[in-house]
């Protein structure tokens, strides 16, 4: 099914665990090779991902798993990490 890039707006990034990233907020096109490059996040999960103070983070668009109701991405092992400084999924 064909969405629209404007349909992401506002949606839910979820990780394939199940965790709340954050919202899409903008998308990031490649416009040479007519793909979606990146998503933007606001309203981060800060406990899943350090932003470094800034305001929010861009997610490749090439770890998206499925767009749905949300967003789903994919695993990446080191990528997302609790406040504790542990591996958020056991790695």
């Amino acid at each position: 099914m064909k969405r629209q890039i404007s349909e992401l707006f506002g949606m839910n990034v979820y990780s394939e665990k199940a965790t709340f990233l954050g919202k899409v907020v903008d998308v990031v096109l490649d416009v040479t090779n007519k793909k979606i490059s990146y998503i933007a996040l606001s309203e981060v999960n800060t406990d899943v991902i350090d932003t470094k103070n800034y305001e929010g983070v861009l997610i490749p668009y090439r770890i998206v798993k499925e767009v749905g109701d949300v967003v789903i991405v994919r695993h990446i092992p080191g990528a997302f990490k609790v406040s504790t400084g542990e591996p958020l999924f056991g790695e």
